[in-house]
């Protein structure tokens, strides 16, 4: 529990210069001692946005600004033109986005976000941000903001330690640090089911769990209230602390509906922990193994694989072809997209016909070290974009070029202009044909 002794030393820590650090679980509702030490109000002479949230993903940018106080105008980054118009007119006073998103937004220049302007940045919960692949992004961000306060969440902080040397040296700190009696982190508190959901969709998780947990007592928890002695299942609508994950756990069997942010973090309070299947996720896995099965066919019936088998040749001396299937499922970017690569790949047999895509010069190529591996890594998991907003990557001595949706291109271009690949500051721009 924090109470108004913690406001005051923190604000007093960070006038002096120094970052805070605010030990909580990884969900919105636990770090409500936030909102207690950010400014309140429009900044003065129109300066926006004031304060920065950079979370692991968009939609925990939306639980932020969702839960900004009354007279807060907090605006999580959805898509850029909104944000670039709103930015311009100074009508953000907090802005919540990942690094990628932010980073696109600064390789705007003078229409996109200022980071000079930032005068607090919070970074909630850095964990789940570097379990993205954005911790280059993120210091890149946080070299570019040398004097804005800095407000650190953080439920592990000793997996932040290197971090948090270099970002926040001699943080004050707020709250109890995960650990026993020995200074050893605790053990879990025991078995627990859970459910991945999204913000938006966490009224009909909830009914879809009830349902498949179909139990005729179900408590639904949610924090400020009192289990009931026994019942069949909790329900946790909530995010618990390890305290209240005790509390629970002695009324019944628990069921956690967690962002996938928050996985890591229940699996450290919680084991085992298993999933609990419900039906609108298992019928979209069904649809999304039906359609991966069924494009996996149709590049088998177009042949021109020697290539490939002779690359997987010595691995199919020493694994079974199946292991060797599955792990370069594993490997593909989003863990089962389909192979994107340099050479031209003619359509299926009856499919549709395939969407103009626009093309992006990029000034990496194999002189670099640099393959299409890269770019995709790049595209889908810096910036964002989904698998099927990527088209033909072909990657030349001096360069490669890109193909994206075009819808996407402005954005794929923008993040790409704020990225590092093997060492080298990426440029990106609209391919011109000779």
């Amino acid at each position: 529990m924090t109470g108004s002794s913690d406001v005051t030393a923190a604000r007093a820590a960070l006038e002096r210069g120094r970052g805070v650090l605010i030990v909580a679980p990884p969900a919105v509702e636990q770090a409500r001692l936030l909102w207690d030490l950010l400014p309140s109000g429009p900044a003065a002479g129109g300066v926006a946005p004031r304060t920065l949230i950079i979370t692991a993903d968009a939609d925990a940018a939306v639980a932020w600004a969702s839960a900004a106080p009354a007279g807060c105008t907090a605006h999580p980054v959805t898509g850029f033109d909104r944000t670039l118009r709103l930015l311009a007119h100074g009508q953000i006073d907090v802005l919540a986005g990942t690094p990628a998103d932010l980073a696109a937004l600064t390789a705007r220049g003078g229409t996109g976000l200022k980071l000079e302007t930032v005068a607090w940045v919070v970074l909630a919960w850095p964990e789940a941000i570097m379990a993205t692949a954005q911790t280059e992004l993120l210091d890149t961000l946080l070299t570019q903001m040398p004097d804005a306060k800095r407000i650190v969440l953080s439920w592990n902080p000793a997996a932040l330690e290197s971090f948090l040397e270099r970002h926040a040296p001699r943080a004050h700190l707020v709250g109890d640090l995960p650990l026993d009696a020995d200074g050893r982190p605790p053990r879990p508190v025991g078995p627990a089911r859970y459910a991945l959901v999204t913000h938006e969709g966490r009224s009909a998780a909830t009914r879809e769990a009830l349902d498949a947990l179909d139990r005729p007592d179900v408590y639904l928890w949610h924090r400020g209230t009192t289990c009931p002695q026994r019942t069949d299942a909790v329900l946790c609508l909530d995010l618990p602390t390890r305290g209240e994950l005790e509390m629970i756990a002695a009324s019944g069997p628990v069921v956690l509906l967690l962002s996938p942010g928050q996985l890591a973090y229940a699996r450290a309070i919680a084991a085992p922990l298993s999933a609990l299947p419900l039906p609108a996720a298992a019928r979209a896995a069904r649809t999304a193994g039906d359609a991966l099965r069924a494009e996996i066919t149709a590049r088998l019936d177009q042949g021109n694989l020697e290539p490939e088998m002779a690359l997987l040749e010595p691995l199919l001396a020493r694994h079974d072809a199946v292991e060797v299937a599955a792990a370069v499922l594993a490997l593909r970017p989003g863990g089962g997209g389909a192979a994107k690569t340099g050479a031209p790949q003619p359509a299926p047999t009856g499919a549709a016909a395939t969407p103009e895509f626009a093309k992006l010069f990029v000034n990496v190529g194999r002189k670099d070290r640099v393959g299409a591996k890269d770019l995709v890594g790049a595209l889908t998991r810096e910036i964002g974009l989904a698998r099927d907003q990527i088209g033909r990557i072909v990657v030349r001595d001096a360069f490669s070029v890109v193909e994206v949706a075009p819808g996407a291109a402005e954005r794929a271009a923008q993040g790409l202009c704020a990225t590092t690949i093997r060492s080298r500051r990426v440029q990106a721009r609209p391919y011109r044909e000779a």
